[in-house]
């Protein structure tokens, strides 16, 4: 079905321009810090990281507020039910400005935990507390962000979230140059241009909302949105997903703590190859969104033919990726790793994990598509159990693993983790196929 290809790539490429463009605000940030003061520099640029890591902790266990609110709100498109696509963005924008305010009022020991847990140096700690104690106050505008984004990706548009994201990241540059060295704030002006981009932003999204759907604005009900069973639904969803991102924290956490205690050879490398990963998940993640709209607006339509004939073609994109992705790490693998770092030891050491390179996308792909799936079908219980019984995997198979096998150990658990989330949601789909709801 040519239609269906074209749907997915009309949701999955701007989601995947709006992916690779979220770290050049990262970069460019350190390139600003790395600039205020030559003496200073790995100072600055520590803090930077730091404090972004510091948000990175905070945000991630919300990453619920899209992907919930993507999920819910395509079968609300499907089903054409304007009263209940307005319950859902009036529900979710409405979780994320309490989440945000609650955020500020707990940031004192929000920020003990978060600093105890990366654990910097006392210098760099209070340059991160000054980059944090301003970066606080964004925390309402980007968190109703993030809902508002998952709400546009389930009423089938993926080009709005990518004009806010890139908007966003733009003004913050020129934002943040200004009040660096226009405004003389000096590091501090950093973050002043992050959060002051994060408040235009809504801005621009209240905007876009009101321009593009004006209709269901009007139709948002204080009484359809505090209804028991839709709002008992909404936390059901949005519970199972926090589940998940916690399980998700926590490996990632481990992961990161065992490569820092291992020496700093090893924690470059695990960096560099986190960072091919991460890159596969740019490609996977426009492709997972794809599958949360289309899946979502093909269940909420009944249209059982299309939504496996999706789920079917989902795949076969997924594998073209995952086959270029995997081919390219394992043919040149010291050329990609060049482009990282001038560091010809982490380069060399780097090259004794070309396999585990090319394989870590094989094993992943199934997991992003069907990440995608069971949030279009808002089956996110079995999605947290997937993550569940992956992750008791990851830390089992670590622990019986001998530690002779070093730094490799870590690198098969984590591979065995992301296969077995694929292959738990293949079964799980396989036992209880999509069918059209009553």
């Amino acid at each position: 079905m040519k239609g269906i290809n074209h749907e997915i790539w009309r949701i999955a490429l701007p989601a995947i321009v709006t992916n690779v463009t979220i770290p050049l605000l990262g970069l460019l940030d350190t390139a600003i810090a790395g600039h205020l003061d030559a003496s200073r520099g790995a100072l600055y640029i520590g803090a930077v990281s730091v404090g972004a890591m510091m948000f990175n902790l905070l945000y991630w266990n919300f990453g619920f507020l899209r992907m919930g609110t993507s999920g819910m709100t395509a079968q609300a498109y499907g089903r054409r039910d304007p009263a209940m696509q307005a319950a859902i963005l009036q529900r979710a924008t409405l979780l994320g400005l309490a989440i945000g305010v609650l955020i500020i009022v707990l940031q004192w020991p929000l920020q003990r935990v978060v600093l105890w847990l990366i654990g910097p140096s006392d210098d760099v700690r209070a340059l991160a507390l000054t980059y944090f104690y301003i970066g606080v106050w964004g925390a309402p505008p980007t968190l109703m962000m993030m809902s508002i984004k998952g709400w546009l990706l389930g009423m089938q548009d993926s080009r709005s979230p990518m004009v806010i994201s890139i908007g966003v990241n733009v003004l913050n540059i020129v934002v943040s140059l200004i009040a660096v060295y226009g405004l003389g704030l000096g590091f501090a002006g950093i973050i002043v241009g992050t959060v002051a981009a994060q408040w235009a932003g809504l801005l621009y999204c209240w905007w876009l909302l009101r321009h593009k759907h004006r209709g269901l604005l009007a139709l948002m009900s204080w009484r359809t949105a505090l209804k028991a069973d839709g709002l008992w639904r909404f936390f059901k969803v949005n519970g199972d997903i926090f589940v998940r991102s916690t399980l998700m924290m926590v490996l990632n956490l481990f992961f990161m703590a065992v490569g820092a205690r291992s020496g700093e050879m090893v924690l470059a490398v695990n960096a560099l190859i986190m960072q091919l990963f991460t890159l596969f998940s740019y490609f996977m993640d426009g492709i997972a969104m794809a599958g949360e709209a289309l899946v979502g607006k093909y269940w909420g339509r009944r249209d059982g033919q299309r939504l496996h004939s999706c789920v079917r073609r989902l795949f076969a994109w997924a594998a073209v990726l995952t086959v270029l992705c995997a081919t390219l790490y394992a043919a040149v693998p010291g050329s990609i790793f060049g482009l990282l770092t001038s560091d010809s030891r982490v380069v060399a050491a780097s090259l004794g994990y070309r396999w585990w390179c090319a394989a870590i996308p094989v094993a992943g792909m199934a997991a992003f598509v069907w990440d995608g799936v069971f949030i279009g079908l808002t089956r996110t219980r079995a999605m947290t159990l997937a993550v569940l019984v992956a992750v008791a995997a990851f830390f089992t198979l670590y622990a019986l693993l001998p530690r002779s096998m070093g730094n490799q150990a870590l690198w098969l658990a984590f591979v065995a983790y992301l296969a077995l989330r694929g292959l738990v949601q293949t079964v799980q789909y396989i036992l209880h196929p999509a069918r059209s709801p009553r």
